[in-house]
């Protein structure tokens, strides 16, 4: 079964009221899956669950810290509350950038903001998700799917922004170890690797000498997708001016994504 077949389930997207988390509430939604929204913003929140209205499955919403861990908790019995329960994990939070200095000129702030926000927030989410997934398990209700985004800079690095990498490719490590601890309670764990296509975003870049010879090579593909190279993927959300797709082009059903 796919990770994504969650028709007449429940849902959390963490970073849904923007970006790659409200593409997926979207599609999850208009499939006929309940979707629980947990954001910072509540103004966000209430945005993104208006741009659903229209789907077949219920969405409700909550105001969530995902890197404090007294905040998920709620989050994740208030959803409880709502819906009785909840099947799917897609944790989407994080951030990337954080300037361009070297890692010899790192702070110490700089250092663990990043790692906070793109390692606790899953963490924290994950752990909620999967207690109730395993408790369920145990009453005999084998059902669970976690899914955290994933970046080619986990596979290849990035120029001056290698903590963004590391933590990226930590989440890699932590859906593999998740997926053999969680396979006897029917619970995958996966990691979503977005990818380079074609778009108004990338048009220009091949007309860089220095990216076509020092980055081009490091990407596993070797060469810009088309959207007809993910024609498979159950998920897929694409803007003109996004210059990644926000799924795999790998297997997602049944474990661990392979890269």
């Amino acid at each position: 079964m796919s990770i994504f077949d969650l028709s007449g389930r429940t849902a959390v997207i963490t970073g849904g009221n923007g970006g790659i988390g409200l593409g997926i509430a979207q599609a999850l939604n208009a499939a006929g899956c309940n979707v629980s929204i947990w954001g910072r913003n509540a103004d966000k929140n209430k945005s993104a669950a208006a741009t659903m209205s229209a789907g077949p499955g219920k969405v409700h919403t909550e105001v969530c810290d995902v890197t404090d861990p007294a905040s998920v908790k709620a989050a994740m019995q208030a959803t409880l509350d709502t819906f009785g329960r909840v099947d799917g994990c897609f944790a989407n939070a994080g951030i990337g950038g954080g300037g361009r200095r070297s890692f010899i000129d790192r702070t110490e702030e700089e250092w663990r903001k990043m790692f906070a926000t793109n390692l606790d927030g899953v963490f924290h989410v994950f752990q909620a998700a999967a207690r109730h997934m395993t408790e369920r398990a145990e009453a005999g209700d084998k059902f669970g799917r976690l899914v955290a985004t994933s970046s080619l800079a986990s596979l290849f690095g990035t120029a001056r922004n290698e903590h963004y990498a590391g933590t990226k490719a930590a989440l890699n490590a932590l859906c593999r170890a998740l997926a053999v601890e969680l396979a006897r309670h029917g619970v995958t764990a996966n990691a979503i690797l977005p990818g380079w296509i074609k778009s108004d975003m990338t048009a220009g870049i091949m007309g860089n000498e220095k990216f076509v010879a020092n980055v081009m090579p490091r990407i596993p593909v070797r060469r810009f997708g088309e959207p007809t190279d993910f024609g498979g993927i159950a998920v897929y959300i694409m803007s003109k001016a996004s210059s990644y797709h926000t799924a795999d082009c790998f297997v997602i059903d049944g474990g661990y994504t392979a890269f």
